[in-house]
C-alpha cells in the first residue's frame, strides 16, 4: 500500500491482505512432514521391540531338580545346576550354584553363593578365622549358616525357593532371605 492509500483508510477499516504460500514454503512443509512421519516409523518399531518383553506375562517359578533330599546334611554343601533364564529376547541355561543345608528343625533351605557386598562367591568354612560361616575371600565379608551378614556386607545372602517332592530337592527363583 502506498502512503496515499493509508491516508484513505483509517487503521480499523484497512482491507485484509491475503498472504499466499509460496511454492518453496509448500515444499518445505510437505517434505518436512513426510520426513518426520518416516522417521517415527523405525522409532515405533524399535520401541515396541524394546518394551515387548516387559509386557509379556511372567511365568511362575520354574523348579529345577538339584539333589536327593537324603544327601542333605546340617553342614552346607555346594550343588551346581542349570536353569533356563529368559533375559528379554535372550534365552540361556547358565550354570548356577546353591549352598543347601538343613536347619535345626530339619527343614531344607538353599542360599545363593553370591556375596551381597560386591558379588564375589562365598565359601562355607572358607577362612580359619571364621569357622562354621560363609566367607567371601574378596573383601572379608562373612555370614552365618542361615545367611545373616556378620561383617562388611550390607544384606544377608539371598535364598532360593525350595520344594521337596518324591525325595528330591527342587530349587525355584531367588528371593530376599526370610530366615534372618
Amino acid at each position: 500500500m502506498t502512503e496515499a492509500n493509508k491516508e484513505e483508510f483509517p487503521a480499523e477499516e484497512m482491507p485484509a491482505i491475503r498472504k499466499e504460500m509460496s511454492r518453496r514454503q509448500f515444499l518445505s512443509y510437505t517434505l518436512g512432514g513426510t520426513g518426520a512421519f518416516l522417521m517415527t516409523l523405525p522409532l515405533v518399531v524399535n520401541l515396541r521391540f524394546a518394551v515387548d518383553p516387559l509386557l509379556q506375562e511372567r511365568a511362575g517359578s520354574e523348579w529345577v531338580k538339584v539333589v536327593e533330599a537324603d544327601k542333605i546334611t546340617e553342614t552346607p554343601q555346594s550343588f551346581s545346576f542349570q536353569k533356563r533364564v529368559v533375559d528379554g529376547w535372550y534365552e540361556s541355561e547358565p550354570k548356577m550354584e546353591a549352598w543347601i543345608a538343613r536347619d535345626e528343625n530339619g527343614e531344607i533351605f538353599a542360599l545363593s553363593p553370591i556375596c551381597k557386598h560386591l558379588g564375589c562367591t562365598v565359601n562355607w568354612n572358607g577362612s580359619p578365622n571364621h569357622p562354621n560361616e560363609y566367607y567371601c575371600p574378596c573383601h572379608g565379608a562373612h555370614y552365618t549358616k542361615e545367611g545373616k551378614a556378620l561383617a562388611i556386607a550390607p544384606e544377608p545372602l539371598d535364598e532360593y525357593e525350595v520344594m521337596v517332592d518324591n525325595g528330591f530337592v527342587y530349587l525355584g527363583n531367588l528371593k530376599p532371605n526370610e530366615r534372618v
